[in-house]
């Protein structure tokens, strides 16, 4: 509402909430400054997101061409080792994400504002840049401005940046992220055999031995997996995808060399798959670090700096909503083994397909995720509602794309992870739900970094609560009437109950999104 009492443009235009999804829609492909800095953020992200799937392809692929049963068995220990490390790590790296774009907005604002005397030398008027500073409105204009010091014309960005952060979240994720990497360390070394167990492989099966193997050594690798997750959530609360993807990519390709020589001319079979991929995630973690201690001052002086107790009420919030969510797509790969081999096998091939794909569209989660936790620091709702509504277009628009070329990729590409010519039948049974669903992927995964944001924490657990309730129980139901369909019938309820629970936040402007109905 403006000061002055009348409704603005924006409010006339979009009276109801749920019109906001619509909001400029013709915009949707434009690069106008929103575009251009969704997709500088989103297109590394999305890069980085993608690498390590495909470098789990990449695994599958090499390691299909051992035999059904061993990428069955790897297919179970992924489940696992994926369920676990997301259990610990999702809510981390979310958070740390949303407080670090807080915290950076914060003192980059406090930067300049300290820096009144030179801003007045600028190409600003001086009054002016304090209003803009006192305000908090337009800071774009503030920040094209000069600032001249006795060297050369720097813009208060640079300076800000040439300066090592103090960040508080970002050791506070860090410590986190190393002490919950030794836990699931401990957790899955000792913990392998029950849990492969309760996952439908049972003693005597010819999955039980190449599944523990692969699942023990991996679990190595988690200390590496899970800071290095906790670094990249601090980078895009920096708006910074690029260093993550480098990071990835070196590491990614690493493994891929590493698979071929450590499979089949070491002759370690599975062993050396999971070898390789821990050894690619060390480097990944170290790389991370030498580059975050440039830019980040990650030693406080003194622990009561540190967020903590942010972070666990936040986390736990957090932890209830990966842990209603993987439990849906770890149930689904448990009632598939119950299937048998085969039917395992197939699963496996199209749920990394399906996951993969899924998982390009939270690049422009992280890209709004970002943008919007720095529009609610700067107070400015409109800035906010742009970036929501143009993410969820995006998401829509990439997820038809995403839907075309899965199908087309699974009904060609099928033979790159096997042989078995059953196995190959059953993918082509899952082809329309793992390509269908696209759209409706992309939605839910933006709606959460939507949601992130806005810190809007509660609601996403919540909601998600409800969500996996009902898809669980559609997933028992479907999998005794109908086996691998069944399942994926339910995998398909479940993703458009995520969608909708993020469509109705907005729709009905309840939360952080309550501006939308002033």
């Amino acid at each position: 509402m403006a000061e002055d009492g009348n409704v603005t443009p924006m409010e006339r235009k979009w009276k109801h909430p749920i019109f906001v999804f619509f909001k400029d829609a013709r915009l949707v492909l434009k690069m106008d400054s929103i575009g251009r800095a969704i997709l500088s953020i989103a297109v590394p992200a999305a890069m980085a997101f993608a690498a390590d799937p495909i470098a789990s392809l990449i695994d599958t692929a090499f390691i299909g061409h051992i035999g059904a049963v061993e990428l069955a068995a790897v297919g179970v220990s992924i489940s696992i080792f994926n369920q676990v490390s997301k259990i610990a790590i999702f809510p981390l790296v979310s958070i740390t994400t949303s407080f670090v774009a807080e915290e950076e907005t914060i003192e980059r604002l406090n930067s300049i504002a300290l820096k009144g005397t030179n801003i007045e030398k600028s190409s600003i008027n001086g009054e002016e840049a304090k209003k803009l500073m006192k305000d908090d409105v337009k800071l774009e204009n503030l920040v094209n401005g000069l600032i001249k010091n006795d060297e050369k014309e720097m813009a208060p960005e640079d300076v800000f940046k040439k300066q090592k952060r103090k960040i508080p979240s970002a050791s506070t994720a860090l410590l986190f992220g190393a002490v919950l990497g030794v836990i699931v360390t401990i957790l899955l070394v000792f913990l392998a055999n029950p849990l492969l167990n309760l996952m439908g492989v049972k003693h005597g099966s010819n999955m039980l031995l190449p599944a523990h193997k692969y699942l023990t050594l991996r679990a190595l690798g988690a200390p590496a997996v899970l800071l290095s997750l906790a670094m990249q959530g601090v980078f895009r609360g920096f708006k910074d995808t690029k260093t993550p993807l480098y990071a990835t990519v070196v590491g990614d390709v690493v493994n891929i060399i590493l698979d071929p020589i450590l499979i089949f001319v070491c002759h370690l079979g599975v062993s050396g798959a999971a070898i390789a991929h821990v050894l690619s995630q060390y480097l990944i973690s170290i790389i991370l670090l030498v580059r975050l201690m440039t830019e980040v001052d990650l030693l406080p002086p003194s622990m009561k700096q540190l967020p903590l107790s942010r972070f666990l009420k936040n986390g736990f919030l957090l932890l209830f909503k990966v842990l209603a969510a993987t439990s849906c797509v770890t149930l689904a790969a448990s009632l598939a083994t119950r299937l048998g081999e085969t039917t395992m096998a197939a699963f496996q091939i199209c749920l990394q397909v399906w996951l993969t794909s899924s998982l390009l569209a939270d690049g422009l989660a992280v890209a709004g995720q970002a943008l919007i936790a720095t529009a609610f620091a700067e107070k400015d709702y409109e800035k906010a509602t742009s970036i929501a509504a143009r993410v969820l277009q995006m998401a829509f628009v990439m997820g038809l794309l995403l839907a075309l070329l899965v199908g087309l990729g699974l009904q060609f590409g099928s033979k790159m992870f096997t042989n078995d010519i059953h196995v190959k039948h059953i993918i082509t049974i899952g082809i329309p739900f793992v390509a269908g669903t696209q759209p409706i992927n992309s939605l839910a995964f933006v709606f959460d970094g939507v949601n992130f944001g806005a810190s809007d924490f509660a609601y996403s657990a919540y909601s998600m609560i409800l969500v996996a309730l009902g898809s669980i129980g559609s997933l028992f139901g479907l999998y005794k009437v109908d086996g691998f369909v069944g399942i994926w019938i339910a995998l398909s309820i479940f993703m458009g109950l995520r969608a909708f629970a993020g469509i109705w936040r907005m729709g009905t402007g309840t939360g952080p999104w309550s501006f939308l109905k002033k």
